[in-house]
């Protein structure tokens, strides 16, 4: 009898059978909340680290991107307005409640993109595809994110990129305040704002578990990517890894 991989959920140790049941349950829960919680939680700017990683991907009119993980549609459309309508943008996610909210949302506002329920460990797209693939904090709560980078280089072409922008490892001095604020702060928000005080918890502790800035960028470089580098926003709170395909 073989015993199941393990691996982590927040700070618990779970099976990897487990972990994609338990990030769903988290996401289907905070689905129609979440873009208030951003807002709430950030101060607003999640706002501003997305619109850094829009202003400097080097998207242009006409380009392919792939937006992974993309739930309430914040990237898909500013990919969208810089690739105009000669271009193609696809939002895509795992958990269907996210990309629900995210499709509706840009159909209100006018946009019709294409859209995807996919696992970003077995992407449905061709191999050299796109220009440019984008994940905003969605990597940390991949089960397999080394085969999950691998995916993302595969359906590169040559001269594409991928932009992970995700929370990383605080500047040092800082991180006692954003230890209270992360652990006793955000489930307070949850309880309040999403009636869900346990899927924050749970987010405040993914972030922990998530590699820091050098070893993100040395699994991008492991993944096949042939130059990795990153850039600290909000005292390293977030970081923004930019791996490029030759």
């Amino acid at each position: 009898m073989t015993m199941d991989k393990t691996t982590h959920f927040g700070f618990k140790t779970v099976s990897e059978g487990e972990k994609a049941g338990k990030v769903a349950e988290v996401f289907h829960s905070v689905a129609q909340k979440y873009d208030v919680m951003n807002d709430v939680m950030s101060g607003g700017m999640h706002r501003i680290w997305k619109h850094f990683t829009l202003n400097t991907s080097g998207v242009g009119p006409g380009d392919k991107v792939l937006d992974i993980a993309g739930g309430t549609g914040d990237l898909a459309r500013g990919w969208a307005r810089r690739t105009g309508k000669s271009g193609e943008v696809w939002l895509t996610d795992i958990n269907s409640s996210m990309l629900t909210v995210g499709r509706d949302r840009l159909m209100d506002e006018g946009l019709i993109l294409p859209v995807s329920l996919a696992d970003a460990e077995k992407l449905p797209f061709p191999d050299r595809y796109f220009d440019c693939v984008s994940v905003a904090f969605g990597l940390r709560n991949m089960t397999h994110k080394e085969a999950a980078l691998k995916e993302m280089r595969r359906v590169l072409r040559p001269g594409g990129r991928l932009l992970v922008l995700e929370f990383s490892r605080v500047w040092k001095p800082l991180a006692p305040f954003y230890d209270l604020y992360s652990f006793k702060a955000l489930p307070l928000m949850g309880k309040l704002i999403a009636n869900d005080a346990e899927s924050y918890r749970y987010l405040a502790e993914s972030i922990r578990m998530h590699p820091d800035q050098e070893t993100l960028k040395g699994m991008m470089l492991d993944a096949g990517f042939d130059k990795v580098d990153y850039h600290n926003l909000t005292g390293g709170v977030v970081a923004l890894h930019k791996g490029y395909v030759f």
